[in-house]
């Protein structure tokens, strides 16, 4: 899938950039798109901002349903654009800012964002790539996709704030395992070790994201964004305090929850506004 009809594109970088990240609103859907047409969208450090500034603009936006992240041009992203790296990162601190002021927000932008965010993947998608995936909620990859993280062979590991989402999708095992041996995966590997959540034909893809999508619109959006909430407050294995509960249980007062049961007790589809309270 490209992003090539201008009319429909709001790009965030300037036209002429080698690299940009394009946002295209589609209702109550947004499409996110990284793109470095010759590179397999590997991802400079202009890109990384700019993935920070969108994805803060989309949680502001409550009409929002869902977001798809996706490459453009056959590849998902090819990791950070390592041109860049004797300039950006050429000593300890050019390496600490790199990795923790920019890299690590646009990575925290996306765990934090309180909608649905679907990764549709194809093609290369490895190092950086492969971090931003595993913030999304749903990654749903061609059956020819590559995944992996090969920065072994680069001499450097991967930092705090970008391993910390591949933990959390795969594992320690399945961690450690990519970073010791650097290699790649294939689609099937990849879902058998937990980066995946399905895999399907390469002509199929977007007919997939598509039901996936249609599937998350079909249910109560507040519903969605509170289970995104705890499921990463759970992560941190604490009890939940008292006013934690009060506060997720809140949603007994809304319009939603009371649209849902009336819906099912009719044999009715339900109407979501994603209203908190009335």
């Amino acid at each position: 899938m490209t992003f090539d009809d201008p009319s429909a594109d709001a790009p965030i970088s300037p036209p002429d950039a080698a690299g940009r990240v394009l946002c295209r609103r589609e209702g109550t859907v947004a499409r996110v798109c990284l793109s470095h047409p010759g590179r397999m969208n590997a991802i400079t450090v202009a890109m990384w901002r700019q993935l920070a500034t969108v994805f803060g603009q989309l949680s502001a936006d409550r009409q929002l349903r869902c977001i798809i992240v996706q490459g453009d041009g056959g590849h998902f992203a090819a990791g950070a654009d390592i041109r860049e790296f004797p300039r950006e990162r050429g000593d300890t601190a050019g390496v600490v800012r790199y990795h923790r002021e920019i890299l690590a927000p646009a990575l925290a932008a996306i765990e934090a964002c309180p909608h649905p965010v679907v990764a549709r993947i194809d093609g290369v998608c490895v190092g950086g790539g492969l971090e931003i995936a595993c913030q999304c909620d749903i990654r749903i990859a061609a059956r020819t996709a590559r995944l992996g993280v090969p920065i072994n062979r680069l001499g450097f590991p991967m930092a705090p704030d970008e391993m910390r989402g591949l933990l959390g999708v795969a594992g320690r095992a399945v961690t450690l395992e990519l970073l010791l041996e650097g290699r790649i995966l294939d689609a099937e590997e990849a879902r058998a070790k937990g980066l995946l959540s399905r895999i399907v034909d390469d002509a199929e893809l977007d007919a997939e994201v598509r039901r996936c999508v249609g599937r998350i619109l079909a249910g109560a959006p507040r519903a969605a964004c509170l289970n995104k909430t705890m499921a990463a407050r759970l992560s941190r294995d604490e009890p939940l305090a008292e006013e934690e509960y009060q506060r997720f249980f809140s949603y007994a007062e809304s319009r939603d929850h009371r649209e849902g049961v009336r819906a099912f007790l009719a044999g009715e589809a339900p109407s979501f506004t994603g209203d908190w309270k009335e």
